[in-house]
């Protein structure tokens, strides 16, 4: 085993105590990629609303799914019809598939619901087991990992199958290093994935993650030295092992030569900003280098369109890297719906600075949550203006709790002294802090239990807020 193995565990903990630090800028050393996705998962597929509401109502009948679930899995594919979904789900349960475990299948690839069950999953899953896998081992590797049904060459599937189930079972004894001492079909390949699948899990990556690397199209964990020296330089930049970025990052950089990644970061730089803030940026959204010129100047043109400086841009770019990779038409679609709920250019292009990440929120989301705001609870449209980071809070487990307290209070007159609607900000505070203000302080018992019972109670009530 090379140096990484065996000093994976002391690099978590050198990892833990640096996290904080600088990662090589002094030197502006290129090693900080950038990557296109490397999951080639779903693609979305629109089929118009009737499908997608066919879709939510088949889901949530079929696998009890919830309707908020349902409905962003339409958002990745649709159906107007039942014949196909339905030989899917009977296929998995001619398998000993449990409803509980299909139903995690479906969340995690629902294109599997849309894939031919007779010509395209059968064979897969008749192949598995005349491999000799049980329906125990079956059943809870696929519903471990589903995505590697998309694999069509029965050697790759099988020996995909073999790493999951190696390291499933290497989980289950808490002896990973098992893996050392693999049965799989041997080879300099499968021996380097070996170990690097060994140095990953020394370092923390959770199961969920590497088995995303192990089908990865830029096959990461392949090579030996390229891949010590791209996991090193993921390390150095303090990216958390259990969170997805390292693995993007991992992507990012094990695909990109040194002279590409400094290219990259010249494009940036020329376009005013410094180095470490290109670092910063790619800390929070590894992908965001990999967009070309043309697209960085047509975000930029299009955002000076609606009333921000270059100034302002890069600032935005810097709280929010994702906007880049928005298109014209979705910025133009946002501004739309702004100026549609009665906000002007102008605060737009403020509530932008304040708060990027408003642009990337759906039409659906910013209309909900305003309406529900402005016209239920009777704040003024200026309010939201102050404070925009309150259309980024989720309706069901931020917003209509605390606003049902607050109606609560209002009724029985105990909202201060004119009964005022409070500051909108506090939707910004923690629940503790919210609870503290407006529930516990209350000497009454009776009334501290049922402003409780409502605050809990709301988180399941956003529907009859509509």
């Amino acid at each position: 085993m090379y140096s990484l193995i065996l000093h994976g565990r002391r690099l978590v903990l050198e990892l833990q105590k640096c996290r904080l630090l600088r990662f090589g800028v002094e030197n502006q050393n290129p090693f900080f990629a950038f990557s296109n996705s490397f999951s080639s998962a779903a693609v979305t597929v629109e089929d118009g609303r009737k499908g997608q509401n066919f879709t939510v109502s088949y889901l949530v009948d079929s696998l009890g799914l919830t309707t908020k679930l349902a409905a962003s899995i339409s958002r990745k594919v649709c159906f107007e019809d039942k014949v196909n979904p339905d030989s899917v789900l009977s296929l998995f349960r001619s398998h000993g598939f449990t409803d509980s475990q299909i139903s995690s299948i479906i969340t995690d690839y629902p294109r599997l619901l849309i894939a031919d069950a007779e010509k395209s999953l059968a064979p897969k899953l008749q192949f598995l087991q005349s491999r000799g896998a049980s329906s125990s081992e079956l059943t809870e590797i696929v519903s471990t990992v589903p995505k590697m049904l998309r694999m069509k060459d029965e050697k790759a599937i099988s020996v995909y199958y073999d790493f999951v189930k190696e390291i499933v079972e290497a989980d289950k004894s808490s002896k990973f290093e098992t893996l050392c001492h693999s049965s799989l079909p041997q080879g300099s390949r499968q021996d380097n994935k070996i170990r690097n699948v060994m140095v990953l899990r020394e370092l923390g990556v959770p199961q969920r993650l590497l088995f995303s690397l192990l089908i990865s199209k830029f096959q990461p964990v392949c090579g030996k030295e390229k891949f010590e020296d791209t996991v090193n330089k993921v390390v150095g930049m303090s990216f958390d092992p259990t969170n997805f970025k390292f693995v993007q990052a991992l992507n990012v950089i094990y695909q990109m030569s040194d002279k590409t990644i400094q290219e990259k970061v010249n494009v940036y730089k020329g376009l005013g900003f410094d180095v470490i803030e290109v670092w910063e940026m790619f800390k929070k959204w590894p992908l965001f280098l990999t967009f070309s010129v043309e697209k960085i100047s047509q975000t930029f043109e299009t955002l000076k369109k609606f009333g921000l400086v270059e100034d302002e841009i890069v600032s935005v770019f810097k709280k929010f890297p994702q906007c880049i990779s928005y298109s014209d038409q979705k910025i133009e679609s946002s501004i739309q719906t702004f100026l549609e709920l009665g906000f002007s250019r102008d605060e737009f292009s403020q509530m932008v600075k304040r708060f990027p990440h408003c642009i990337g929120l759906s039409d659906e989301s910013l209309k909900k949550k305003t309406e529900f705001l402005v016209k239920q609870m009777k704040w003024p449209l200026k309010a939201v203006f102050s404070n925009p980071q309150v259309l980024g809070l989720s309706m069901e487990k931020r917003i209509v709790p605390r606003c049902n307290v607050i109606k609560a209070l209002m009724s029985k007159e105990l909202l201060g002294r004119n009964g005022e609607l409070p500051k909108m900000s506090m939707f910004l505070s923690t629940d503790q802090a919210f609870l503290n203000k407006y529930v516990r302080k209350h000497d009454d018992k009776e009334l501290v239990p049922e402003l409780m019972a409502i605050f809990t109670g709301a988180r399941v009530s956003v529907n009859e807020q509509r």
